[in-house]
């Protein structure tokens, strides 16, 4: 994948720290998806806290994972995002957040086109050390990104599959679904019934096509904001929504169009419950957790929009393996002990910076 750097035309630029970089291509602007965060912690939000029971507040992430899949599921390809670092006055950009940009994209299968603000540039040229060791993190990941690019952009797990189509309202729930730490797959058609499925989520659709029915008769639970069918036999009502079964499986059906996509998305991770979810990260509020599927095993990918955080970070991909390597920028490839909780697979990250990539095996 092209290493694509945006850079004034008319700006001198340090061509020493370029060539360690070694970018395919140079350019003042380039075509793409500009709508995209900024990557990073922004402010903190009060809710529910499924990851740490003695935190009344969390921090609140703008990330892109889920904008990547959605655009890929509505048959877009060859993603790239060229978002722009904030302008507003008073907002310090912190000078890893371009390397947490690039992480970002390159994992969910997509590219960024690696761009910095006025006080990173200046800084480079200037030779500050924080800039500099930033830029030497930038590149140590930027090659790591490329030798495992095989690993990046796999089908995710389908616990929890969602049918999004164009329009804010689907793309607004699977924002929260990814910033919840859901690991949803995107999809813009429903797909065949599985037993991997557990959840299908059609919410905020214009229309809900028939064959998402098909799910909840093989035994799946379908998730719906629309009309319930009369012959569907009553199970329970609940505050906001009615339970009913069909065939093997269930359907929930709100009461109302979903008015809060990030309490929606806890419920749908309650829906499945925790033991069956795709991944789970503890001790780690700052990051998101991306699980998918890969020959021989599955790949859990842990991206940390924060500060690294030098505890250990419980983790678990939903399957049993018997072997788990961790990949991450900058260190050799480091075999982890697994632990069997339940149907999935429990391993301790001993460091969290940027990103950490652990490949499962049976």
């Amino acid at each position: 994948m092209d290493l694509i750097l945006r850079w004034p035309e008319n700006e001198p630029r340090p061509e020493a720290l370029f060539r360690d970089l070694n970018p395919t291509r140079v350019a003042a602007s380039v075509d793409g998806i500009k709508e995209a965060f900024w990557p990073g912690i922004t402010r903190a939000t009060r809710g529910r806290d499924d990851e740490s029971a003695s935190a009344s507040r969390e921090p609140w992430i703008d990330a892109n994972g889920y904008a990547i899949q959605y655009h890929r599921a509505r048959g877009q390809r060859n993603l790239l995002l060229t978002q722009d670092p904030p302008k507003e006055p008073g907002t310090v950009v912190p000078f890893e957040s371009v390397e947490v940009a690039l992480i970002e994209a390159r994992v969910n299968g997509a590219n960024f086109a690696l761009t910095f603000d006025q006080r990173y540039r200046d800084a480079l040229r200037a030779g500050d050390p924080k800039a500099l060791d930033a830029w030497k993190s930038l590149v140590t990941s930027a090659r790591w990104l490329e030798a495992n690019e095989a690993l990046f952009g796999l089908k995710p797990l389908p616990m929890i599959t969602m049918l999004v189509e164009e329009g804010d309202a689907t793309e607004e729930i699977a924002k929260l679904m990814y910033r919840r730490g859901a690991s949803p797959w995107l999809v813009g058609a429903p797909p065949r019934p599985s037993p991997s499925i557990l959840a299908l989520v059609a919410v905020s659709l214009k229309k809900v096509p028939p064959a998402v029915f098909d799910h909840a008769r093989a035994g799946s639970t379908v998730v719906l904001d629309s009309k319930p069918d009369p012959a569907w036999k009553l199970v329970r009502k609940d505050e906001d929504r009615t339970v009913y079964s069909l065939g093997k499986g269930q359907v929930y059906v709100y009461n109302e169009v979903v008015g809060d996509p990030s309490e929606f998305s806890l419920d749908v991770i309650d829906i499945i419950t925790h033991k069956r979810r795709a991944a789970r990260l503890w001790n780690a509020l700052s990051a998101i957790p991306i699980a998918t599927e890969a020959p021989g095993g599955a790949l859990l990918h842990v991206i940390n929009y924060g500060s690294p955080v030098d505890a250990e970070v419980q983790a678990r991909v939903q399957g049993i393996y018997s072997k788990a390597m961790l990949l991450r920028p900058g260190s050799a490839p480091e075999p982890l002990k697994i632990n069997k909780r339940g149907s999935t697979s429990e391993i301790y990250l001993p460091r969290l910076a940027r990103v950490a990539t652990v490949r499962f095996t049976t």
